[in-house]
């Protein structure tokens, strides 16, 4: 069955609470659909490794989440050198075999994605790969897709859509206009 989800216009930013818990719809029901034993949850740092943090507690779920810094794995790496603030990706649990969904804030040209799933077949060869985002923004430059979508945006912004975490914990979004 298909994950039904809002589409917003770029002037209508949405309230990254009320996606969230869009987005937590979404998975639940994914994950209910799933063995409970072979599901894990994977975020990329840094927005995508606090939805997958606060999925996981607000799923309940034994198994544990793990983190991705994709920074090695990116396709510009030549080009923009290293990020200033590389953490260290944290997968404590088999992933051959696993149902993983990968979870990031926003999803815009699929590099990162890429990037994300060349590091977890470094760690094995998961029985499937779901992805799950807070937002889609469109502007895609690789054949990636989002299973689980906290809303969409058309047509893609002008900037670049920013999560925050605020100090309670919560989620809020932001639009960065881009530098010439």
């Amino acid at each position: 069955m298909a994950q039904t989800f809002k589409t917003y216009r770029p002037e209508q930013l949405p309230d990254a609470e009320t996606l969230y818990a869009d987005l937590l719809a979404a998975v639940r029901a994914e994950v209910a659909a799933l063995p409970k034993d072979l599901v894990h949850l994977v975020g990329i740092h840094s927005g995508g490794a606090w939805l997958a943090e606060r999925l996981q507690r607000d799923l309940s779920l034994a198994q544990p989440c793990g983190t991705l810094d994709i920074s090695f794995y990116r396709d510009d790496f030549d080009k923009i050198g290293l990020h200033s603030q590389v953490l260290p990706s944290d997968i404590s649990f088999p992933v051959a075999g696993k149902h993983l969904i990968l979870v990031d804030d926003v999803l815009y040209t699929g590099r990162t994605i890429r990037a994300a799933m060349n590091e977890l077949f470094d760690y094995g060869r998961p029985a499937s790969i779901r992805l799950a985002v807070l937002v889609d923004r469109g502007g895609r430059e690789l054949p990636i897709a989002a299973t689980l979508i906290g809303a969409k945006i058309e047509p893609a912004l002008a900037g670049s859509l920013v999560l925050t975490r605020t100090s309670d914990d919560g989620l809020a979004l932001t639009v960065e206009k881009e530098e010439n």
